[in-house]
């Protein structure tokens, strides 16, 4: 199945909807479980998203606003994403991490207690392009 782009700009500015205002990013060491369960690994940070979540989709990508940076919890090496609803703990999506080419690119996957945590990039692109 393939949709248009305006589809699929359609259903990644929904995310901005799900998420709502001030939604979360929390940064996980280990590996992302199957599906959007109980998070897996050690959490290392959390960030407070934008209010909104993103400008409107173009061209089948959504790059959500970039949080500014935050402190580390704990200290290990970025395996995963999880981003919630301002609750904390409604689960909207899991995303990869890396420092190029991910869904989510830190500065370092290198996270210590108390050390500062920057995202640099970050982009969604629908599906069935």
């Amino acid at each position: 199945m393939t949709y248009s782009t305006e589809l699929r700009n359609a259903k990644l500015d929904a995310n901005s909807t799900v998420i709502g205002n001030a939604g979360k990013l929390e940064i996980y060491a280990g590996t992302d479980s199957a599906g959007t369960t109980g998070p897996e690994g050690t959490l290392l940070a959390t960030f407070t998203l934008g209010s909104p979540f993103a400008p409107a989709a173009s061209g089948g990508v959504q790059s959500p606003t970039l949080p500014a940076a935050t402190t580390g919890v704990a200290t290990g090496t970025a395996g995963w994403a999880r981003v919630t609803k301002a609750d904390g703990s409604t689960t909207v999506m899991d995303l990869t991490v890396g420092t190029s080419g991910a869904q989510i690119n830190l500065s370092s996957l290198s996270i210590t207690t108390g050390g500062a945590v920057s995202i640099t990039a970050w982009s969604i692109t629908a599906a069935d392009a």
